[in-house]
């Protein structure tokens, strides 16, 4: 089957930031592992612009993830084909993680990885928090919703999109009972939403064009975890993607805090 792009992938500018998530410093020295993974041939592999965020000192890092403590990691970046593995490797060295902060999470480049990643994500009993000014977008959304429990301050941002595939058609391009749709809907479903709830959360998540978002807020957020009743709600709109392909641009780890 035809490689996915994430659902919520590709925001080329963000308006405005989130607030600093508190106590948030970058350690000096980060060593980066690089595993290898094996992914599809045909698998997506896009670059997506992000923010310069504050992020937790780490004591070792595995692609985006970064270990605060024996306990707690967090996600500072993109998620990619080599993402999987990363990830396995960080739970074979630190067993005892019980939490995942999402911190500044832009999206995917490899939706297929990334969904597995949610998967491993569910398996090992995580749970993921979103803390004061996280932000939380793309297909990172899906592993945010991974989590066994889940955990949102007031603060936090969401930004979702449709989707867009390797071909440019985006998700109201294909038949509502296509694979592709199949693909998120089981997902969500794995994730612990009913069958109703998974589609009303996917067709909230493709209501904008893919160079489009829609900005939720955590209480809008809270409404698809059964927590609150309120419609979720437009908070800002980005509109007018550029046509060049984004720049993608790195943490600065040389930097003590930004």
């Amino acid at each position: 089957m035809r490689a996915l792009i994430a659902p919520i992938l590709g925001f080329l500018t963000l308006l405005g930031s989130p607030a600093a998530a508190q106590g948030y410093v970058v350690q000096v020295t980060i060593t980066e592992e690089w595993v290898e993974d094996t992914v599809p041939a045909d698998s997506a592999d896009r670059a997506i612009a992000f923010r310069r965020a504050r992020t937790p000192t780490a004591i070792a890092a595995y692609g985006p993830f970064r270990v605060i403590d024996r306990n707690r990691a967090a996600l500072v970046g993109v998620t990619g084909p080599a993402t999987p593995a990363q990830f396995r490797a960080m739970l074979r060295d630190y067993p005892e993680l019980a939490r995942l902060d999402l911190i500044e999470c832009p999206g995917t480049d490899d939706d297929r990885a990334n969904l597995a990643v949610g998967r491993m994500i569910r398996a090992a009993g995580l749970e993921t928090r979103v803390p004061t000014g996280g932000s939380v977008r793309s297909g990172a959304v899906e592993l945010f919703l991974a989590g066994k429990t889940r955990t949102i301050e007031d603060g936090a941002e969401f930004a979702v999109h449709s989707w867009l595939d390797d071909r440019g058609f985006e998700a109201d391009d294909y038949a509502a009972d296509s694979p592709e749709h199949r693909t998120y809907l089981a997902y969500y479903q794995d994730m612990g939403m009913a069958a109703d709830q998974a589609r009303a959360f996917y067709d909230m998540t493709n209501s904008v064009p893919h160079n489009q978002a829609l900005w939720l807020g955590a209480q809008d957020m809270r409404k698809w975890l059964g927590e609150v009743p309120a419609q979720a709600s437009v908070q800002t709109s980005l509109a007018g993607a550029k046509a060049s392909k984004p720049r993608l641009e790195y943490l600065d780890f040389a930097a003590t805090s930004f």
